[in-house]
C-alpha cells in the first residue's frame, strides 16, 4: 500500500477544556511529524502542567490510520481506560501526524472504567472536531528545460499544477527548476511535453520532501 501524497495535518497546537464530574479535562492536539517530536511535543505539556494528575497522551505519526508509528500511555490511569481510547480517535479522524495530551485534574468523584474512557476518548474527539486543518504535502523538485517559444505555455502550465518556480535561468534556452507536490509530477511531464512537442528536457535533480502547509 503506497503512502498518500498529502494528507490533512493539525494546522498548530489547539486546545479544549471540559469538566466531567468535577475532574477538569485539557485536550491538547498538535502536528508530529516524527516520533521525536511526539515526545518532545507530550514533554512539553507536562511541563505547562506539571502539578496535574494526569497527561495521559497518544500519537499517530504518518498518514491517517497508518498505525506503523504509534504511542500511548494511560500515565496512571487505570489500564485501558485513558491511552487507548485517545488511540483510537486519532487513528479513526482521518488526520496523520497528529499528537493528543489530555490533562487531567482530578475533582474528587471517581469516574469509573466507563466513565474514563469516555471521557478521554471524548475529549479527543472534541478537540479534533474544531481543530484548524492544515495540508501534509510531499514535495518534488525537477528541471525543465524548453524553447524561448515554450515560455508563455510554462507560465500557464505550472500553475495548473500547483509548480513553484524555485529558480530560472535564460540562456540558450530556457532552464527552470519548479517545485510541486509529488502527486502532479506525471502529469506536469506530459503537459510540459505535449506543449513543446516533445522537445523539452525533464530531470528530477533532487529528492522529495515534505511539509506541512495551511488548507
Amino acid at each position: 500500500m503506497s503512502t498518500p501524497a498529502r494528507y490533512p495535518v493539525p494546522a498548530g497546537r489547539h486546545r479544549v477544556e471540559e469538566e466531567v464530574s468535577r475532574s477538569r479535562f485539557i485536550t491538547t492536539l498538535a502536528c508530529v511529524e516524527s516520533i521525536d517530536a511526539a515526545t518532545a511535543f507530550v514533554g512539553d505539556v507536562r511541563r505547562e502542567f506539571d502539578d496535574a494528575t494526569h497527561n495521559c497522551w497518544a500519537y499517530v505519526v504518518g498518514p491517517p490510520g497508518d498505525t506503523g508509528r504509534v504511542g500511548m500511555s494511560d500515565d496512571g490511569e487505570p489500564h485501558g481506560t485513558a491511552g487507548r481510547p485517545m488511540l483510537t480517535m486519532l487513528l479513526h479522524s482521518g488526520v496523520g501526524d497528529v499528537a493528543a495530551v489530555v490533562t487531567r485534574y482530578y475533582g474528587g468523584t471517581k469516574l469509573g472504567t466507563g466513565g474514563l474512557v469516555r471521557a478521554y476518548g471524548g475529549g479527543v474527539q472534541k478537540a479534533l472536531a474544531t481543530m484548524p486543518r492544515g495540508e501534509h504535502v510531499e514535495w518534488t523538485t525537477i528541471e525543465i528545460v524548453v524553447s524561448y517559444a515554450a515560455v508563455s505555455a510554462m507560465q500557464q502550465i505550472f500553475p495548473a499544477f500547483e509548480a513553484e518556480v524555485v529558480a530560472e535561468r535564460y540562456e540558450t534556452d530556457v532552464r527552470y527548476e519548479v517545485r510541486l507536490p509529488g502527486a502532479g509530477v506525471a502529469g506536469l511531464r506530459a503537459a510540459v511535453l505535449d506543449a513543446t512537442r516533445g522537445q523539452a528536457r525533464i530531470t528530477q535533480p533532487s529528492s522529495p520532501g515534505s511539509t506541512p502547509g495551511s488548507s
